[in-house]
């Protein structure tokens, strides 16, 4: 055979190596996570993803997220029985937004790193991954927590089944050192219509929802353990608000005016939440410390 022609055949083969490829299934690196405390799950296309380790990583302390003391301790002691090696559940934070739910979940590798624990964020769109992500997980000593933020899902959307199968619904068990926290806006994770409840009998004076409801609950009940959260009160916005001022070392955080415009803050956002306190307090921080900004608006 000539060299044109083997040139040609290399080229074909190379070709075809190019395409088995994307049939073929994907190659497992295996990782160290010793590097990190938080690692995220990044797609890398054709349904592969690999988990990179998150260097620059922010967030507030557990002691800073005041107001959520239930929802902390509950959370807390199922981790700490999940370190231990003990049964604990997948956890549902639901609620309203801004009201720390996430930040709960963030604050947990800075207490508890140490022990083993490590965080791994993965998002909705990445579902269908999961089972390639929980195979490189399986049999490592750290106790991870897979990360889901903000879910909501319609029927029709693949993660939605993923979840509910990683959760409960498969033949395969979900590795040990392993348990799901999500964050949600809706305590079922699926939007709720009044056509739902056009199926709802009553019988004997039960109430049996219909198939619809029943589908939409199915969900949320996979996670042992539900946490919700809900809109602060004004002293508890304003406690909160005077603690993220003291922490960025404003003056006199409790003086009357910044009272005033913490509450107009919220009143133009339409939510008194940790989140609208800690925005209000960096804006106030940089007027402070830069006298021709003006007022607050």
């Amino acid at each position: 055979m000539s060299e044109p022609q083997w040139g040609h055949l290399i080229e074909r083969l190379e070709r075809l190596a190019d395409r088995l490829e994307d049939w073929l299934p994907p190659v497992l690196m295996p990782v160290d996570l010793a590097q990190a405390s938080v690692w995220r799950w990044r797609s890398t296309g054709q349904g592969r993803g690999m988990l990179e380790p998150v260097m620059h990583y922010r967030a507030a302390a557990l002691e800073d997220l005041l107001g959520l003391e239930r929802q902390r301790a509950a959370l807390e002691r199922n981790v700490r029985q999940f370190i231990a090696g003990r049964p604990a559940n997948n956890v549902l934070l639901w609620g309203a937004r801004g009201t720390g739910k996430s930040s709960l979940i963030k604050a947990l590798p800075g207490a508890y790193a140490d022990q083993g624990l490590r965080l791994i964020e993965i998002g909705k769109a990445q579902l269908g991954e999961l089972p390639d992500l929980l195979a490189l997980l399986y049999g490592r000593p750290e106790r991870c927590l897979l990360f889901c933020d903000d879910l909501s899902f319609t029927h029709e959307e693949p993660g939605y089944q993923h979840l509910k199968a990683i959760l409960e619904g498969s033949v395969t068990a979900p590795p040990d050192n392993v348990l799901i926290v999500a964050t949600s806006n809706r305590r079922h994770l699926m939007p709720e219509s009044m056509a739902d409840n056009r199926d709802t009998r009553i019988l004997d004076g039960e109430i049996h929802p219909g198939e619809a409801v029943e589908e939409k609950i199915s969900l949320s009940e996979r996670f042992g353990l539900w946490l919700s959260f809900h809109p602060f009160d004004q002293a508890q916005y304003l406690a909160i608000t005077r603690h993220w001022l003291v922490r960025f070392g404003v003056r006199e955080p409790g003086r009357e005016e910044i009272t005033c415009a913490a509450l107009q803050w919220a009143l133009e956002r339409g939510s008194r939440s940790g989140r609208v306190a800690w925005q209000f307090a960096k804006d106030w921080l940089g007027r402070e410390t830069n006298p021709g900004a003006g007022s607050i608006p």
